[in-house]
């Protein structure tokens, strides 16, 4: 495919593609007027795939999307902040289908075609009569300007809203894709993010839209973690409206392959900015695994070193711990000969065959300050292979969790 066939643009988020709007309120669920309640529309009724979270304790939206995804077929979805709606039992349930129905009362819709998210504190119930009055105020301020809007209003401890958008041509079809995500702490992505909205009006059969959305997610914010927490709320969605008017995209179209390079980008640049938006985080850190027994066995390598307390510590502490590596590498439970472990930081070599080479350590020092860089770790042992991007551990991240932040 050739690179030029795929641009990305500055604006839109999630109302970038034909006849998605979008809109983002303040409605006092959070102190002060900070924004807390988004909603996003098709104007017409589109197909929808979502990705939740894999942690078996799940928060009532989730719950309630799992069976409107399943149908499907969506209007739009409803997102509050500031309150997960998580561990609230029966009520959690009747308020999540209550935002749905609130929400479809103004749309005309059926309240099955209308998802709902929630992102914030877990065990509280949410204040039925402030977002029922919020999602009307959503309503009325709906707009093709309301992405950056709606992105701030489901930012939790996130430091900046989140977006991404992107045209690609197709045949002779134009066709657009935007999300929007949130993220900033429990963050080790199992089948989702915590947040993500994605949008395209391209025409794409149903079992496509599912497997694309499923193969992208798994090369991108499945490949991310800040701390290795998988939270109760992550959800992502793909809605597809075929406003584009595109010969339908399938498992047998000669341009799958396009679209689905395309939606992965947006991805791509939606998870990044999650991690890089980390609580704490000063150190963004590529894992590359190769010539392990199996890809499986690179990603137990590399989601053990990536995942690793005192690794993390380490790369805050700017200390060129490489014992720390081989030792996450040894307890990985892959098939690993320590006398063929190689390791690079940003392509200097300081572990030959398991044991340290004569590089001196001021020489890794001077990597670990820069606030990108990546490891390679070389087993030796087959063509598996695997990429994961991870961060460091500051102690402003303790803080934010323990409410001195």
């Amino acid at each position: 495919m050739k690179e030029e066939s795929i641009e990305f643009i500055k604006s839109g988020g999630v109302t970038a593609p034909r006849g998605f709007l979008a809109a983002g309120v303040s409605c006092g669920i959070k102190p002060g007027k900070k924004s807390d309640l988004a909603l996003v529309v098709s104007q017409q009724l589109a197909d929808v795939a979502g990705v939740f979270t894999q942690n078996r304790i799940k928060a009532a939206p989730v719950l309630v999307s799992m069976k409107r995804v399943r149908k499907g077929k969506a209007r739009a979805v409803v997102i509050n902040s500031g309150n997960a709606n998580a561990c609230t039992g029966a009520r959690g349930i009747e308020d999540a289908e209550q935002m749905a129905a609130v929400t479809s009362s103004f749309l005309g819709c059926s309240s099955e075609e209308v998802c709902v998210c929630s992102t914030g504190r877990i065990g509280v119930f949410l204040p039925m009569k402030k977002i029922v009055k919020g999602i009307e105020k959503a309503f009325k301020q709906l707009n093709v300007e309301g992405s950056k809007n709606a992105a701030e209003a489901i930012m939790t401890t996130d430091t900046v809203p989140k977006q991404a958008a992107l045209k690609v041509k197709i045949e002779d079809k134009e066709i657009f894709i935007g999300g929007m995500a949130k993220g900033s702490g429990m963050i080790c992505p199992n089948l989702a993010t915590t947040l993500g909205i994605i949008t395209t009006d391209a025409v794409l059969s149903p079992e496509y839209l599912d497997w694309v959305l499923r193969c992208c997610v798994q090369e991108t914010f499945n490949r991310i973690s800040v701390d290795g927490e998988t939270s109760t709320n992550d959800t992502i969605l793909l809605f597809s409206n075929g406003m584009a008017k595109n010969t339908m995209i399938s498992s047998e179209n000669p341009h799958k392959g396009i679209f689905k390079n395309a939606l992965r980008l947006v991805l791509d640049r939606l998870s990044r900015a999650v991690l890089e938006d980390g609580e704490g985080v000063t150190k963004v850190v590529e894992i590359l695994v190769q010539g392990a027994v199996s890809d499986k066995e690179a990603e137990q390598v590399a989601r053990a070193v990536g995942n690793s307390l005192l690794v993390k510590c380490s790369w805050n502490g700017e200390d060129p711990n490489w014992g720390r590596i081989l030792c996450a590498i040894g307890y990985s439970g892959a098939d690993v000969d320590q006398n063929k472990v190689d390791v690079f930081y940003s392509g200097i070599q300081i572990v030959s065959a398991g044991v340290k080479t004569d590089i001196k350590e001021n020489q890794i020092r001077k990597i670990l300050k820069m606030p990108m860089f990546s490891i390679l770790i070389d087993l030796h042992k087959g063509e598996g292979q695997y990429r994961f991007l991870s961060t460091d551990l500051s102690e402003r991240y303790v803080r934010i969790n323990s409410n001195k932040e």
